[in-house]
């Protein structure tokens, strides 16, 4: 559909429409990923779009094809008012535990933006230590249009992270599971215990390898 002045607005974008016309200029839409995986960071993104303007085939990234993902992730870059990547180690993943090391990583991405924005919407969760109104939306990333773009923003980068890896630790096969549970990898994990990239605190990462 199309708003009043002739831009392109999705229906995804009702949740954003309601704080634009409330006065909230900047939205930010937060997701994070990998939460999952037994090794590799867990990353969230932050977007911002300008009211108004949405961008034609926005998706909760786990509904996307990788081909779809790295093509969207461009067009969101190139059209987003901001864009904020936090990352959370497996170092302080083990310290904090998982859903904390998430939450912070939402935290670090809201604040990486060029700007504080005005209001934040989140996927499922409420982001402690943020000084800025939010709102928290169950199974947000398939509704809420900042939200998917932001879950798209952070699945590309932490897949593309976890496959330049790969050249570090090749004998884990990153490059084809970017780190979760598959056979392949708990049989790697088997065989040469877990490497420095491994959540120790993720119980197949505890065992030692077979000799």
């Amino acid at each position: 559909m199309r708003g009043r002045s002739g831009r392109l607005v999705s229906t995804k974008t009702y949740v954003e429409r309601l704080l634009w016309g409330a006065g909230c200029i900047h939205v930010a839409g937060v997701d994070e990923v990998g939460m999952g995986p037994l090794a590799g960071p867990v990353v969230a993104a932050a977007v911002v779009f300008a009211p108004g303007r949405a961008l034609a085939g926005i998706a909760d990234s786990k509904q996307m094809t990788r081909l779809a993902r790295e093509r969207m992730v461009e067009k969101i870059r190139t059209h987003a008012l901001g864009v904020g990547l936090g990352l959370v180690e497996p170092e302080e993943i083990d310290r904090l535990n998982i859903y904390q090391a998430g939450l912070k990583a939402m935290r670090l991405a809201v604040r990486a933006l060029p700007f504080e924005p005005d209001h934040v919407v989140v996927d499922a969760r409420h982001i402690p230590e943020l000084e800025i109104p939010q709102t928290r939306y169950g199974h947000g990333d398939a509704f809420v249009y900042s939200i998917a773009a932001a879950s798209i923003v952070a699945k590309v980068h932490r897949d593309d992270l976890m496959r330049r890896l790969d050249a570090q630790y090749p004998q884990y096969g990153f490059i084809r599971h970017v780190g979760y549970a598959t056979r392949q990898h708990l049989e790697a994990l088997r065989r040469f215990g877990p490497s420095p990239l491994h959540r120790r605190s993720f119980a197949p990462c505890n065992e030692r390898p077979v000799s």
